[in-house]
């Protein structure tokens, strides 16, 4: 049975969220967690916290977010009427990612399904900060990040993004490998670079992910990173309609981090239309 976390806040984009998450995974056993986290008092320290507690504001809060959450949980039940799905709803008062981390622990978590923002005036789809922050300190849990008002389907192609910086090992690539048996999906590994040529560290790299891939619909394929991680994905993308997510492992001095990093006038949003995948490095 796979258990996975549906952060809410109540919004649209939550919402849509926790919708693509119980159709992608339609056909397989699972617990549904739908999270949400109360935070009363600034700064998100302990103390506040338990000053705030106290207080009726808090009493207020908690009833509100009781009331949502029995609501949603009604909602998903009576319109997601799927024998292999159970739905239950946790309320936290703490800061989002200490929350986020005891439950992805004691509830052993398989994945994480949450919301982007979208972009006012424009196509392109933000990133938000609770999104990237999850993405950043949560490191041991897979993460899928879903764009606003996404119309959804079933993903034909995922594309992998990388740089054979990393010799990918079994356990590394099995959150991957799940999705890819959801719906059959093919696997496009694309490498990012700025040359063709690849040094020995990557041709090893490149080799040992290819034995890993054996056993399923896959191609290896070139693609440029010149302007930017985020450009030169989101024009792979474009060109090819098939590919319905997109994949990348979150490590240290990987695409994830540099992404993030790109300078901010130049690279407020990340462009995608489709879902990304962050997953984790295994120490």
């Amino acid at each position: 049975m796979k258990k996975i976390l549906l952060p809410t806040d109540f919004s649209n984009n939550a919402l849509n969220a926790i919708n693509y998450a119980i159709y992608l995974f339609e056909k397989e056993e699972c617990t549904f967690y739908i999270f949400h986290t109360i935070q009363i008092g600034p700064s998100g320290y302990s103390s506040s916290f338990n000053k705030g507690r106290k207080t009726r504001l808090y009493t207020i809060t908690k009833e509100e977010a009781k009331h949502n959450m029995d609501a949603l949980k009604e909602t998903l039940e009576a319109k997601k009427k799927n024998s292999l799905h159970t739905f239950s709803t946790i309320i936290q008062s703490d800061t989002l990612l200490n929350a986020i981390g005891k439950d992805v622990v004691n509830k052993d978590i398989d994945y994480i399904f949450m919301g982007t923002k979208g972009a006012s005036g424009v196509k392109s789809i933000f990133l938000g900060s609770n999104t990237v922050s999850v993405i950043k300190n949560i490191t041991f849990c897979p993460l899928v990040a879903v764009p606003d008002e996404y119309s959804f389907d079933i993903p034909g192609e995922i594309l992998f993004a990388t740089d054979f910086r990393h010799d990918y090992n079994k356990l590394e690539l099995e959150p991957l490998i799940t999705l890819l048996k959801l719906w059959n999906s093919k696997l496009v590994v694309v490498y990012f670079g700025l040359t063709d040529a690849l040094d020995e560290q990557q041709i090893e790299a490149r080799q040992i992910l290819k034995n890993r891939l054996s056993d399923f619909s896959h191609r290896i394929t070139q693609g440029y990173a010149d302007i930017s991680v985020a450009d030169a994905i989101n024009d792979y993308v474009a060109k090819n309609k098939a590919i319905g997510m997109i994949a990348m492992m979150n490590r240290k001095h990987g695409f994830f981090e540099k992404l993030t990093r790109e300078p901010i006038i130049k690279r407020i949003a990340f462009d995608t239309e489709i879902p990304l995948f962050i997953y984790p490095k295994l120490e």
